[in-house]
Order: structure tokens, then sequence, then C-alpha cells
């Protein structure tokens, strides 16, 4: 009976550590959310044209702004803008 007793003990404090990760990582994945969206919110201050120099559209904001608080906006733009500029070189490898 008593090594059951510490079994138990043993399993609780086992997982308290489990418990303290995950809530560290939340919070952590909360705060980076939340810095992620606020400088997203930056770039609608910008003119187009300052949009266009980093390879996004105003349409592309306005994609981005839809998705959940959890989901990071600035990953969907840069892949985005990597596309664009992708396909940019390849349009212009053709052209040559």
């Amino acid at each position: 009976m008593t090594t059951l007793d510490h079994s138990t003990t043993a399993i609780h404090s086992a997982t308290r550590p489990a418990l303290v990760t995950r809530a560290k990582n939340a919070v952590s994945t909360f705060y980076r959310s939340w810095k992620n969206r606020r400088e997203f919110y930056h770039l609608g201050n910008m003119s187009d044209a300052e949009l266009a120099d980093i390879g996004l559209t105003r349409a592309d904001l306005h994609v981005a702004v839809r998705s959940p608080f959890d989901f990071d906006p600035t990953g969907q733009l840069n892949a985005l803008a990597q596309a664009r500029a992708e396909a940019g070189e390849d349009a212009a490898r053709r052209v040559c």
C-alpha cells in the first residue's frame, strides 16, 4: 500500500513540471501572437508603394487580418511576398 501511495505522489510531482512548461508555452505563444499582430497592424499605415517595395499588396493585408488570433499573419505575408518575388524572377528569366 505504501508503494502505491509513493508512486501516486511521484506521478503527481512528475506532471507538475509538464504543466508549468505548458503554461509557459501558452503564455509565450500568446505574447508572440500579440506582438506579431501589433507589428502586422503597422503595415496598414504604409502606403501602397511601400507595401509593393516589400512584395505585398493592400489585399494581402485584408486576407491576413481575417486569420485567427493565434495564427501568425506575418508568416502568411512572408510566404506571399516570397511567392510573388519568385514569380517575378521566373517571368524575368523567360523574357531574357
